[in-house]
């Protein structure tokens, strides 16, 4: 029997922040889900449509001559992406009407009844992570297997949705390697033309902060080997050139243990690379005694999801974290020579102009290196949807819901204002003398460039925002309610994955002819 070609497409992405840096991450996804593909005796390759980015039509045009049995389809930037996703494989399966589509990510995991009513162009959705999962689909799809039998997938049983059990979560993540060898790695690049790599040390996160779309994605933290993973990074680094390791994880840090032996393993490995992530200032303060350990390693920045100076809102979403923390925290990266980016987000609750002030007010005082904007994204599998399920949803193209675009309305702000005080908030962290001090003329080598090139591609979004926000926004001026516009809370599947163990869940790699 023959083995299926299988062609992996990332789709290009809309958001201003995927455009202006001119820079190509790698789509860690399809590449993890690749790997035990290729292990597995399949034909793969892989289409990244964000370069360019590809026009749809030439997506099409690509699949066509590449005529895959299979095209599976997933992007990072999974409901904002979504739109362009329908849209894409509808045009494929016209010119390939014999293509087996199979759809993966964030959004279908959540979304499978709806994505299987309104898009019969998809055939399944892998749920939840997609090593093992879409392995076992594409070999039981091969073989003629039953598909009931697949955890972790929905399609259509007598023309309606049907999902099966969920998947277990992996419980070794170094089980399954990443598919490198899909990739050009001289085509991917990052932090100002540093050859780079995404990488996930670990999944998921133990926290239970309410607006988070991805912690229940991944059910329960886990993470690699650490001297395994050292040893990965270090090999991309001697064999394909890597500089740059931007770390896709919630929380690297999540085992104090863990992370420093991995630390420790990537020092011995004496590379020269630069690490780049997200974690909680509460991990940093905890690890003060080896921040040193960090920055041997290579670390230069981390963001700090802080979002809110308020104790009040921070226990509303469930944070778990503390202002005086959080400010205690960028002292200690900045001892340090690392970089410290801090997200605020706007729009939890009903601001008024008197909020905007203080939060700018605290926001100076925690002196941040860098700040990020964002605006609450709410997603119907979270806790926090059902909270706001009632608010006035401003924002109907969701390709714009990315966190950087207001999606739901402020009572007592209107949306300019919002917007203005976004923008303000910018400018004022960024001008200050002591931050032009530290952007131009503080640091070494690697702290300045990094601090440079964030300032570049900060202006040139800044303006690419604010023109959109003037000449192009269309934002619904007596829209429906969040609940109208996208349904009921679906708090009940925001755990994607079982927890635990039960019998007959492993995979075996069958090789194919």
């Amino acid at each position: 029997m023959t083995s299926p070609q299988i062609l992996l497409i990332n789709p290009p992405h809309t958001a201003i922040g995927s455009r202006v840096p001119q820079e190509q991450l790698p789509p860690l996804g399809l590449l993890s889900v690749g790997g035990p593909l290729i292990d597995a005796g399949f034909s793969v390759e892989l289409l990244d449509a964000e370069f360019g980015p590809l026009p749809l039509a030439e997506i099409v045009q690509f699949a066509f001559k590449a005529a895959p049995h299979i095209v599976l389809i997933g992007h990072s930037g999974s409901s904002s992406a979504h739109t362009t996703v329908v849209e894409l494989t509808a045009l494929i399966k016209e010119a390939l009407p014999g293509v087996t589509i199979i759809y993966g990510g964030v959004h279908p995991t959540y979304h499978w009844q709806d994505v299987l009513q309104e898009s019969p162009q998809i055939d399944y959705i892998v749920r939840g992570e997609g090593e093992r999962t879409a392995l076992k689909l594409i070999q039981t799809l091969h073989q003629g297997g039953n598909l009931q039998g697949v955890d972790g997938i929905a399609f259509r049983v007598n023309g309606k949705p049907f999902a099966t059990q969920n998947a277990v979560v992996i419980e070794c993540l170094d089980d399954y390697r990443v598919g490198w060898e899909l990739i050009d790695h001289a085509r991917y690049s990052y932090w100002g033309g540093m050859r780079a790599v995404v990488v996930q040390f670990s999944r998921g996160c133990p926290h239970l902060c309410s607006y988070c779309g991805q912690r229940g994605f991944w059910t329960r933290w886990r993470h690699r080997d650490p001297v395994k993973f050292a040893k990965e990074l270090a090999r991309l680094h001697r064999e394909q050139g890597v500089e740059l390791i931007n770390f896709a994880d919630e929380l690297p840090t999540g085992s104090r243990k863990a992370w420093k032996a991995f630390l420790e393993a990537l020092i011995a490995e004496n590379v020269n690379l630069t690490l780049v992530g997200s974690t909680r200032t509460g991990d940093i303060v905890r690890d003060a005694d080896i921040l040193h350990l960090y920055r041997q390693a290579g670390v230069i920045r981390f963001l700090l999801g802080i979002e809110s100076y308020k104790e009040s809102t921070l226990q509303k979403i469930k944070k778990g974290t503390l202002a005086g923390e959080d400010q205690q925290a960028i002292e200690l990266l900045r001892q340090h020579g690392i970089i410290s980016m801090v997200t605020c987000v706007v729009g939890f609750e009903e601001e008024t102009d008197a909020d905007y002030w203080r939060s700018l007010k605290h926001l100076l005082r925690y002196d941040p290196d860098q700040i990020q904007m964002l605006y609450v994204t709410p997603h119907r599998w979270t806790p926090y949807y059902a909270t706001v399920s009632h608010r006035q949803v401003i924002e109907p193209d969701t390709r714009l819901w990315d966190y950087k675009h207001q999606v739901l309305a402020t009572r007592q702000v209107p949306a300019w204002r919002v917007f203005l005080w976004v923008k303000v908030i910018e400018v004022a962290l960024q001008l200050p003398p002591k931050a032009l001090w530290r952007t131009y003329f503080a640091g070494g080598k690697d702290y300045s460039h990094a601090m440079r090139w964030y300032v570049r591609m900060g202006r040139r979004v800044w303006f690419r925002e604010l023109a959109e926000f003037i000449f192009a926004r269309k934002q619904m001026k007596n829209g429906p309610s969040l609940e109208e516009f996208s349904g009921a809370p679906n708090l009940g599947s925001e755990e994607s994955m079982a927890r635990h163990k039960r019998l007959d869940v492993s995979v075996k790699i069958i090789q194919v002819n």
